[in-house]
């Protein structure tokens, strides 16, 4: 059955265990549901901001997702149906985010090279698995084959890449089936904002208790804490420009991002022993 306006909604795939996709998560300040998603993180939200303000659902999850990788260094995936219409886009650090959707009848509708940058970011084989992907870009012959299968067809090509949704978690879901799925998942936590003392808490101690990659510790802390806060302010005021929350919500996100990284960097450098 076609996705219809009532069951809109979407999720975040974060190429990353739960431990690495938390503080990121945190920072979004919003409600979410997080779960183990075999070596992946999957994350639901509790709230649906498409229902309220002018953003679409596919611009409201894009604006989290983007948050998402900066915060984490990883790639994050962002599914989403609305109106019959389905699509992802996928954020990935700094690099500039891919993304393609299919109509209700499965039409595509995107870039060229979207398949080639998420099969090389996902790390997918760049022969097989691509050949897969484009199929997916190219009219559907079959009436069977409307957006929604072309989403779950995705999935079901993402289990090569460990990919492994929890019970219930599916593409197409209404929103709020999708969020009692997620509560009785195995693993399954919620992350709420509670304020800036938690936050830099849940922050620090996923660097100190998981290995998180170079990015976050010592000069490369400092240059990408430099990073996400030059990107980050530009990105509020063009949010607030166009009364954007997600966008927003991608901004607050990052200078958050940059002043942790940036305040975890420095009494690092202070306690070294000078030469």
């Amino acid at each position: 059955m076609p996705i219809s306006r009532t069951t809109a909604g979407g999720l975040l795939l974060c190429r990353a265990e739960p431990l690495a996709a938390r503080p990121a998560a945190h920072l979004l300040r919003i409600r979410l549901l997080l779960a183990p998603a075999g070596g992946w993180t999957v994350l639901v939200p509790e709230v649906k901001p498409w229902l309220d303000g002018e953003e679409t659902v596919a611009e409201v999850l894009c604006g989290w997702g983007s948050a998402v990788a900066v915060g984490t260094n990883w790639p994050v995936l962002s599914l989403w149906w609305e109106g019959g219409r389905t699509g992802f886009a996928l954020s990935s650090g700094f690099r500039r985010t891919a993304a393609y959707a299919w109509d209700a009848r499965g039409g595509p509708a995107g870039g060229p090279d979207a398949m080639r940058t998420l099969a090389a970011r996902l790390g997918l084989d760049p022969v097989l698995d691509l050949e897969e992907l484009e199929r997916l870009t190219r009219p559907a012959g079959d009436p069977a084959v409307d957006g929604e299968a072309r989403l779950l067809a995705l999935i079901a090509l993402l289990a090569r890449a460990g990919l492994a949704l929890p019970a219930g978690l599916s593409p197409g879901e209404p929103a709020d089936r999708l969020r009692e799925a997620a509560r009785v998942a195995p693993g399954a936590e919620a992350v709420e904002w509670s304020g800036w003392r938690d936050a830099v808490r849940a922050e620090l101690d996923a660097v100190e208790d998981g290995p998180l990659g170079p990015w976050v510790r010592g000069p490369k802390a400092r240059l990408l804490g430099a990073a996400q806060l030059a990107a980050g302010a530009p990105l509020l005021l063009w949010a607030a420009h166009r009364r954007s929350p997600a966008w927003a919500t991608a901004g607050a996100a990052l200078l958050a991002q940059g002043t942790l990284s940036l305040t975890y960097a420095r009494p690092r450098r202070r306690g070294r022993p000078e030469a």
